[in-house]
């Protein structure tokens, strides 16, 4: 029994120590990358490293070089099982408003070891409330609105059924 507890420990220290001391600036340098390849650059204000997550300030989001939205707080977290990137105060640019809501308060994308082709999704804003997923494996993407508040834009884009709005598209 001892040898279990000993061998928990080390496993528990050893995650810790790997959450703490992993490169989390550079796995946002590397998502940028990735994004710079679709024409969608990142432009922040400031950036702090946290023990599990790295914080984000002032980001203004460009897409082939016209900025297109800005967000006052992004919240990268990770557990390595689970991971998470918070949204606060997500503004789109008034070019796109009669497109998509102008304002969304706080957006969560989350995804789980134990669905690893699938991310959640769930929003408020101008919009109301929205929850849905993000299919990897099939390439779709649900999103119900629970609260439809100012959806007008969006309704020729939405279909209702027995739960309400909700759009599907595949990517």
């Amino acid at each position: 029994m001892q040898m279990v507890k000993k061998s928990f420990i080390v496993f528990l220290v050893a995650w810790f120590a790997i959450l703490v001391l992993m490169p989390k600036q550079e796995f946002y340098y590397k998502l940028e990358e990735e994004l710079a390849k679709h024409e969608i650059i990142f432009n922040e204000g400031k950036m702090n490293e946290g023990f599990f997550s790295l914080n984000l300030e002032q980001v203004t989001v460009y897409f082939k070089g016209i900025p297109v939205a800005t967000i006052e707080k992004v919240n990268l977290f990770t557990l390595l099982f689970c991971s998470s990137i918070e949204l606060q105060a997500l503004h789109v640019d008034d070019s796109l408003k009669t497109m998509v809501p102008q304002e969304t308060q706080k957006a969560l994308i989350m995804h789980s070891l134990l669905s690893p082709l699938e991310l959640s999704v769930d929003a408020s804003g101008s919009f109301g409330a929205m929850v849905g997923t993000i299919d990897l494996h099939e390439r779709k993407i649900r999103l119900d609105f629970n609260e439809s508040k100012n959806i007008q834009m969006l309704k020729p884009q939405l279909k209702k059924d027995e739960k309400g709005w909700n759009y599907e598209t595949s990517f």
